[in-house]
């Protein structure tokens, strides 16, 4: 495997060298770095002129100029990087760096809620085939992977910001009809997704429509959308919320990762939920308090590792025989539950935030990746606010990736689910759960692991885009404008940085498919 790396490396090295060597010599041929100095007549026309010529090495001929640029990045290897200079005397390096925090923010919210949502959508559609659910996602994946980029994002901000926004300054409600329709809709979905015969899909529409036309009408007549806590004849009855949705998540991690035909796993997940609910106020009223604890994004992720230590240790005490399942049924779980803490919290913000002078009831941002006149400094606010400024263009990055993992998966799924070791798994009298979980979910994972590493330098090239539609001054705007001013430094500053993440997510992709498959070996 370490043989197999390092020649992997060595190939990617090679070929960063060759793309970028091609990129640097057709961004700086494609027009005149001086062009905006040239048509300016002033006594110090000719010496701006010339310090520019001095400052990006203009009097040296591009191809050779390449290796003046490769030398300031091969300095990377002892501590002291220079990627060149921009026509506006910046150094590339610290706008490189400052834009990077906002791309990858953006471009990791929206792979990873891509990633998850298509697999799961993916999976179930596999095993609800030729359903109307099928057809449904497969006529909503269409639409999405055909949809022009910059025209839905234009769409976002019409209805999902400028519409939303104005809804909610009008309070928020909820017209019967709307109710009435959605309660209807998610009847049907559901009747789709669980299927049966036809006294069972009745009955599930029955109980989907009744319990979506509930939920809708309690958001609406309790202004939930304007303050999303769950408050009944004045009194905040939100731990009772967390509770059914702490315990909810104990008995759906159990379904999938042990089944219920042991019941330890269950007990140990329904503890797990247990002792998150009993912490709810304390970590509310302590590690949630800034007066308390300055609360930062990597204290945040320390919790989060103990959290999954603390539930993984669980299974591990308590697991009997069957410790390793025990072991992810605990650790999921915390997580789980940790994280439905953390979204209570910012929900507990939300009002105040929305309510706030600079924000007066209009919270989804459509422009920009924070409020530069927000003052708040606490964590919890600043996450709201990054949530509402990362909304739409997340959702303009997601959806064509979301709908190609929900097709691939489906597809890969469908294909494993038709092998030979299947129908033998099946006639051991393997339950369905097992049969899927444990055998045809890990195979089919293979070549969406491969879109994947794909994938990613996609989404950052899709970024220059969406980044334009939404004023983000991340990468894609560095790009941009290293083009407009024929300006190949910020340029190759993008180009390098998403050629390395793409090659190094294939070299993972390609580590990933020993792990996931014990009969691939690298040789």
């Amino acid at each position: 495997m370490a043989t197999f790396i390092v020649r992997r490396l060595i190939a990617a090295v090679l070929i960063l060298l060759a793309a970028t060597f091609l990129m640097y010599n057709m961004v700086a041929f494609s027009g005149d770095p001086l062009e905006d100095l040239r048509g300016v007549q002033t006594p110090q026309t000719q010496q701006l002129i010339e310090a520019r010529i001095r400052l990006l090495h203009l009097d040296v001929p591009p191809p050779l100029r390449y290796f003046i640029w490769l030398g300031g990045i091969a300095g990377c290897f002892i501590g002291q990087c220079d990627f060149g200079m921009t026509v506006q005397q910046q150094p590339v390096l610290a706008v490189l760096l400052n834009s990077m925090d906002q791309t990858l923010r953006l471009v990791t919210v929206a792979t990873v809620v891509a990633i998850i949502l298509g697999i799961v959508i993916g999976i179930t559609t596999a095993l609800r085939q030729y359903s109307a659910y099928d057809y449904g996602v497969t006529l909503i994946s269409f639409l999405f992977f055909s949809l022009p980029i910059f025209w839905f994002a234009v769409l976002l901000k019409q209805f999902l910001a400028i519409g939303a926004n104005d809804w909610l300054q009008t309070g928020a409600q909820i017209h019967w009809w709307v109710i009435a329709l959605v309660a209807v809709v998610s009847g049907l979905f559901w009747m789709s997704v669980l299927g049966g015969d036809t006294k069972r899909k009745a009955i599930t529409f029955a109980i989907g429509t009744a319990a979506a036309g509930l939920v809708l009408w309690y958001m609406s007549a309790s202004g939930w959308f304007l303050n999303p806590r769950f408050i009944v004849f004045g009194l905040d009855f939100s731990i009772v919320a967390i509770a059914v949705f702490m315990l909810s998540i104990a008995l759906i991690v159990t379904a999938i990762l042990a089944g219920f035909t042991r019941k330890r796993p269950l007990f140990i997940a329904l503890g797990v939920a247990v002792l998150g609910v009993a912490l709810y106020y304390p970590v509310n009223f302590y590690l949630f308090n800034p007066s308390v604890v300055g609360m930062t994004a990597w204290l945040l992720a320390a919790l989060a590792v103990v959290t999954v230590l603390v539930g993984v240790g669980i299974g591990y005490l308590f697991g009997g025989d069957n410790k390793p399942v025990a072991m992810k049924v605990g650790g999921w779980t915390a997580f789980l539950v940790g994280a439905v803490m953390v979204v209570d919290r910012h929900m507990q913000l939300w009002q105040a935030y929305s309510g706030s002078g600079y924000i007066r009831g209009r919270p989804i941002a459509t422009i920009g990746a924070a409020n530069p006149g927000f003052s708040d400094s606490s964590f919890f606010v600043q996450s709201v606010d990054s949530f509402t400024h990362l909304l739409l263009p997340s959702i303009a990055l997601l959806v064509i990736s979301f709908a190609g993992y929900t097709r691939y998966t489906r597809a890969s799924l469908l294909e494993v689910m038709n092998q030979d070791y299947i129908r033998t798994a099946r006639a051991k009298g393997l339950t369905e759960r097992t049969v899927v979980v444990r055998h045809a979910f890990r195979n089919a994972l293979i070549p969406i692991t491969t879109i994947v590493a794909f994938d990613i330098a996609g989404i950052i090239g899709g970024a220059v885009i969406t980044e334009r539609v939404f004023a983000w001054t991340g990468m894609g705007s560095m790009f941009q404008n290293g083009l407009d001013r024929v300006d190949p430094n910020p340029v190759m500053a993008f180009f390098l940085v998403t050629g390395a993440l793409a090659l190094l997510f294939n070299l993972l992709a390609d580590i990933a498919y020993a792990a996931l498959d014990p009969r691939i070996r690298v040789s």
